[in-house]
């Protein structure tokens, strides 16, 4: 037991250093790059570091190629599995909503800057604290289910299917919803209601979030203590917000993306709105993925059909009753 403790432990030690050194190629990188550009003139730089000036956008999308897709997944390869990426799903806003009020073709209101990257902190913390909690405080103790489900699919295969089906559609996803944070510092206009209506949404997004993966977590955590017991496990969460949705955690993911929208709409960028729709549409897929997961567990079975039929789907709504579903049948 002891063995194994210490074993844990140093997988856990190891993996922490890891996620901690990640990201350091691409941050050391820009670094580099602001500094040429701060001590030479615009017409002195060299053609790597004007090319990194003129084109931020191109740049960031360079820099999440080389350092995440390439560098995570030779990593992913080498540990034989891909749990950094949902890690970094956390942090990756983060250091964009930086580096795009930092780059030297920034320009922006300072209040709606600073508004926007308080609220990418404020869902960073929030989001990194649900995942520390699920995997109890431990880095990559496990790798995501879906990509479990994938690797036995796609067999001796999935080394190099991995590249495309864990990472590179990460950075489709990823980049295309944080175009917001491009807009907000590619524009300066002076603040107005649609930006507190942006952010009451975002904060309204995270507040659900939080609230309802707490719930789900401490039903987890519940059910685990039965178990240990030798007790019935209870075989569906339908209280708090679960009473009204059957995934209010998403509901809640999917209002932070579409304030940031708004943010973007009322910057005239109302294009982006691209983003966040892929989001939403992948995560209507997973969801289906989830429930099947659902209904496979015999325990819950029963109990979770009669959910699906009683509840809503994402958006918190009144129960529906199953009397009249069964009449309607």
């Amino acid at each position: 037991m002891a063995s194994l403790s210490s074993r844990t432990h140093g997988n856990n030690l190891r993996n922490a250093v890891v996620a901690l050194l990640a990201p350091l190629p691409s941050i050391f990188f820009y670094l580099s790059f602001l500094r040429h550009y701060s001590t030479a003139e615009a017409d002195s730089l060299s053609p790597l570091w004007t090319w990194c000036y003129s084109h931020p956008l191109l740049l960031a999308n360079v820099l999440f190629f080389l350092n995440v897709n390439l560098l995570f997944w030779l990593v992913g390869l080498l540990q034989s599995s891909h749990w950094m990426i949902d890690l970094y799903w956390t942090v990756i806003p983060v250091l964009l909503v930086h580096y795009f009020s930092t780059h030297p073709l920034a320009e922006c209101n300072a209040w709606r800057s600073s508004l926007v990257i308080f609220l990418t902190w404020v869902w960073s913390v929030r989001l990194t604290h649900s995942y520390f909690r699920r995997e109890k405080w431990q880095f990559g103790a496990r790798e995501d289910w879906r990509f479990s489900d994938l690797r036995l699919q796609y067999g001796k295969n999935w080394w190099w299917v991995s590249f495309f089906a864990v990472y590179l559609i990460q950075q489709v996803f990823l980049m295309g919803i944080c175009l917001p944070l491009y807009a907000v510092h590619s524009k300066d206009r002076q603040l107005n209601i649609w930006d507190l209506v942006a952010a009451l949404v975002c904060l309204t997004g995270v507040t659900i979030a939080y609230f309802a993966d707490t719930q789900l977590h401490n039903f987890v955590s519940r059910n685990e203590k039965l178990k240990q017991l030798g007790q019935a496990l209870v075989p569906n969460l339908d209280e708090g917000l679960w009473h009204y949705s059957r995934h209010p955690n998403y509901f809640g993911e999917q209002l932070w993306w579409w304030g940031l929208v708004i943010f973007a709409w009322n910057l005239v960028n109302g294009w982006m709105f691209i983003g966040a729709l892929v989001n939403s549409l992948c995560l209507a897929y997973v969801t289906i993925l989830v429930e099947e997961r659902m209904l496979k567990q015999q325990y819950r079975a029963e109990a979770y059909k009669n959910y699906q039929k009683t509840t809503s789907v994402w958006v918190p709504w009144f129960k529906t009753s199953l009397a009249g579903k069964k009449k309607e049948t």
